[in-house]
């Protein structure tokens, strides 16, 4: 599949892209892969179910399309394999449309499936935290393990506890990726961070992370609101900051850059994180020219030679016609951490041994990708960095 034509119009990209998803089959309620009705089979025949929820509403499509991308490709290549102790893994995606209505529908639908034993790489933000809120209000008997999320505040995972204790994130949240990314740049003696949040829903979701990433290093925020819908190009903001942090997807991002004036003579950097896709940025238009893109990545850099990423290319070329990207990576990593947990199980693998093994939260090593804990927070948080430059060349 090839990528989207460019455009200026966010909406416009936005479509597209889900016209993509719906050809690959990915669109819909639910979709099962690389499996039989498990009616039709023995208890020794069965095959694992692991569900994935994926939002493909306007605001989060563009990140749901290429994680699940990468997630499929894992697990079609694990069942090639010969799945996981012998028996496949039915990969079942459940698709919500962002609404809570909707959201509670694929929770109630994974829930009753006895059979399901996690749900894994739930994406994007918005939907992974309103399942977790779902299983904290529900309390169930027999909590549904959330298996590495695409989650950007990571606080409250950590602050769970007792049968609560369902969730298992194993992605750099936004504030980590915000303090290595603003880190990397306060040695140029800046003392203000412009920011720059895609929606008020973002806002209310992201400034107190924000802002207690600034605290921690000293530094005062100025918000920059986005421009009017009907502002004309090169008509938006002129801004004054060095460092501006945008919090948001990929069209938003370039609807801010098109808007973007910056003074003449003066270096400027706009700092995104993991839900903007560089490759796609640049393919759309010359706006970076304007300032140096930076973007923080929760996964290696996708032309790294660790093994995890080797062979998430390698598979990625057999069966689909996409390039590498860190959402797919992502996606990519997230169900091979489940299949590793998975494979750990001693005796039959049901939903309570899943949870059982998960809450041990052992230290695994995914292909040179390490998933480690302090007690029942993450011993580190795994960022790196690409950047988009103003002659528009991608270092990283």
């Amino acid at each position: 599949m090839t990528r989207t034509p460019r455009t200026s119009q966010p909406g416009v990209l936005r479509r597209h892209w889900l016209q993509g998803v719906a050809a690959m089959g990915l669109a819909g309620r639910t979709w099962a892969q690389g499996t039989e009705p498990s009616a039709k089979k023995t208890d020794g025949e069965r095959p694992h179910v692991v569900a994935q929820v994926a939002d493909l509403s306007p605001d989060q499509q563009d990140v749901s399309r290429d994680f699940l991308v990468g997630s499929r490709t894992a697990w079609q290549e694990i069942n090639a394999r010969g799945g996981v102790h012998g028996r496949p893994v039915q990969h079942l995606t459940l698709e919500t449309d962002g609404t809570p209505a909707s959201l509670q529908a694929v929770w109630q639908t994974a829930h009753k499936q006895s059979a399901c034993i996690a749900l894994s790489g739930c994406v994007g933000n918005a939907a992974a935290s309103g399942l977790i809120a779902l299983q904290a209000k529900a309390a169930p008997d027999s909590p549904l393990p959330i298996v590495a999320p695409w989650l950007h505040d990571t606080t409250a995972v950590a602050s769970a506890t007792g049968p609560a204790d369902s969730v298992f994130d194993i992605f750099a949240g936004q504030e980590a990726q915000i303090t290595h990314a603003i880190k990397n740049l306060a040695t140029m003696g800046v003392q203000t961070v412009g920011v720059t949040y895609a929606s008020p829903g973002v806002q209310r979701q992201s400034q107190a992370m924000v802002a207690h990433a600034a605290k921690a290093m000293s530094l005062k925020v100025q918000t920059i609101p986005l421009p009017a819908a009907s502002a004309k190009p090169g008509a938006g903001h002129r801004v004054e900051q060095t460092i501006i942090l945008f919090i948001g997807g990929t069209p938003e991002l370039f609807s801010f850059l098109d808007q973007l004036t910056v003074p003449q003579g003066r270096q400027c950097y706009v700092v995104a994180l993991a839900d903007v896709n560089l490759q796609v940025l640049a393919q759309m238009g010359p706006t970076a020219a304007k300032a140096s893109v930076i973007v923080t990545q929760a996964v290696p850099m996708v032309n790294a030679s660790l093994p995890v990423v080797r062979s998430y290319r390698d598979a990625l070329a057999r069966l689909y016609d996409e390039p590498p990207s860190p959402l797919g990576l992502a996606g990519y990593i997230a169900a091979r951490y489940t299949a590793e947990v998975m494979a750990g199980i001693s005796g039959p693998i049901t939903r309570a041994g899943m949870l059982a093994a998960l809450q041990k939260r052992a230290a695994l090593n995914i292909g040179g990708y390490t998933v480690s804990y302090q007690g029942r927070q993450r011993a580190g948080a795994y960022v790196t960095q690409a950047m988009l430059t103003t002659a528009g060349r991608i270092i990283g």
